[in-house]
């Protein structure tokens, strides 16, 4: 048995290396080949290249592939020559049929992680995760009532952030994009993420990068005017001396 190896690509960016055997027939190879390339035997047509320097076809399914002057690394190449195959059905990925469930249906299965971590109370299920959840939600909850729209304030960035930006209240409730409750705020500078508006839904109008959502308890309102960022002239007066 004789055993070469070549490169086999199709115009779909397959690049396979394979071990041929010189007694196989051409048809076997296009058999062979189909799983890799998915191109019917009956519709492969051959090519053989050294490099990018065509050698010629391999056109005859009943040689063997040792009647032909393949030798180790040279290239294979394959076409489907029908042009009502889908393309790319083995390699393109958003052509499979995903199996997906709800939110809802998710909650009910209980053959699901979720459902061991409810079940033995573990991660965030933990009866001390539960009771962090409840206090956080109640801190939340006591932040929100504080605040009203159009009311100056200053948002905490990151959990443990030092880094602080001041802008104003424009919304206050909850979103579509996320459960629970958000503040939604217009900051000075444009430090935001959006305008105002998330997956289409607007919730308030700011220019763009200039608005934000936040949790109520990274909030603080109070007197929080807008910062000077360049200075007043006196103080670049007092810069332009030192």
């Amino acid at each position: 048995m004789s055993i070469v190896t070549v490169i086999v690509t199709t115009p779909e960016n397959i690049n396979a290396e394979r071990r041929l055997d010189k007694g196989w027939t051409i048809e076997e190879l296009k058999c062979k080949l189909e799983p890799i390339t998915g191109i019917p035997i009956d519709s492969c047509k051959l090519s053989l290249y050294q490099g990018d320097l065509f050698i010629g076809p391999i056109d005859d399914d009943s040689r063997l592939v040792g009647s032909y002057p393949i030798e180790d690394y040279m290239r294979l190449h394959a076409v489907d020559t029908n042009p009502h195959r889908i393309k790319n059905q083995y390699t393109d990925v958003s052509l499979v049929e995903k199996f997906e469930l709800t939110d809802e249906e998710y909650r009910k299965r209980n053959d699901t992680v979720r459902a061991f971590k409810e079940r033995n109370k573990l991660g965030r299920f933990s009866d001390e995760a539960v009771q962090q959840m409840a206090e956080l939600e109640q801190k939340m909850q006591a932040a929100f009532e504080t605040m009203k729209v159009g009311d100056r304030c200053e948002v905490q960035l990151g959990t443990e952030s030092e880094i602080k930006r001041r802008g104003t209240i424009k919304f206050l409730g909850t979103t579509e994009f996320q459960p629970g409750l958000w503040v939604g705020v217009q900051y000075d500078e444009p430090f935001g993420k959006n305008d105002g508006s998330v997956q289409g839904v607007r919730y308030f109008t700011a220019p763009p990068k200039y608005g934000g959502f936040v949790r109520p308890n990274k909030v603080t309102v109070g007197d929080f005017p807008e910062e000077d960022l360049f200075g007043s002239d006196e103080e670049l007066d007092e810069l332009e001396e030192m």
